[in-house]
Parts: C-alpha cells; sequence; structure tokens
C-alpha cells in the first residue's frame, strides 16, 4: 500500500495562492514533477513525468518507509535572452511518498525512458494473499495398551 498523505498541502497550497509563488514543499514539486501510481498484478508502477531534466540529476532513495525522488532542472545562463514567457520551473524538484508496510523496499526497480521516469514497486511474498490447504481424513486411532491404577481421593484439610 502507497500512503500519499501530507498534513501540510493544504497550508501549502494557500500560501502559494496568497504569495503568488509554488511552494518548495508541494506546489512547485509536484508541477515540476507529476505522477501516475497505480497497481498491476503483484506490483505498483509509478510513472513521474521528468521533461527537459538530464536522467543523471535523478535521485531515488528509499529511507525506512519513506521514497523519495529528487531531480533538477538547469536553467539557461544566456543573458542576451528576453523572456517572453518562462513556465517551466527549474532547480531542485521532491517529491516524497510514504510506502506501507507489505511492500518489498528491496527490490524497487527504476527505469528512464523519454523524459518518464518508471519505478517498480513489489509487494512482498508474504503480502500476498495466498490459498491455504486443507487436508481432510480421519485421525488415526492406536490401541495403548498398560494397566491403571485408581487416583488418590483428595481430601480437604
Amino acid at each position: 500500500m502507497v500512503l500519499t498523505f501530507d498534513p501540510f498541502r493544504g497550508i501549502d497550497r494557500l500560501a502559494g495562492q496568497m504569495f503568488g509563488t509554488g511552494t518548495a514543499i508541494t506546489g512547485a514539486a509536484t508541477l515540476a514533477m507529476p505522477m501516475d501510481l497505480y497497481r498491476s498484478g503483484d506490483h505498483f508502477v509509478l510513472h513521474c513525468d521528468l521533461a527537459g531534466i538530464d536522467p543523471g540529476s535523478v535521485q531515488v532513495d528509499v529511507d525506512q518507509n519513506v521514497l523519495t525522488i529528487r531531480a533538477e532542472r538547469t536553467a539557461t545562463t544566456d543573458e542576451d535572452l528576453q523572456w517572453v514567457r518562462r513556465e517551466r520551473p527549474t532547480g531542485t524538484f521532491e517529491r516524497r511518498l510514504t510506502l506501507g508496510t507489505g511492500l518489498d523496499l528491496a527490490k524497487i526497480t527504476a527505469t528512464w525512458q523519454d523524459g518518464v521516469l518508471t519505478l517498480t514497486i513489489p509487494i512482498a511474498e508474504a503480502a500476498k494473499p495466498r490459498r491455504i490447504a486443507i487436508t481432510t481424513g480421519t485421525p488415526a486411532h492406536d490401541t495403548v495398551e498398560g494397566s491403571s491404577t485408581p487416583a488418590p481421593a483428595l481430601t480437604e484439610s
């Protein structure tokens, strides 16, 4: 299970609307790194759009149950440019996802194709549903030979 709860998301969005800026925590990162996440069979698949970003600048880390994706888009440094419209954010962007239990974090794989980072997060074997076999049959009755002696009587003192 993947959890994406961020208790400060609403506050960050409100601050961005009030001050007219994207926030470094969620607003700008969300715009610069939109993602899709879905389950397919026994694994989760996460796609992050990172157009215009050098794949060498992308870093994916897992610490405890937190998956962190960092990427950097460098700004054009040509001083002779006169911008007419500039909508693509530059700088370092980060997304964090809290991963639930039941995932095999040691087997996460990452691929890059056409500006899209794809992470495959497998479900742990212990968390996969499985069928329990039921055995049938009659219990074996073994004959035990021996002698018995009467049990001692209990007396109250």
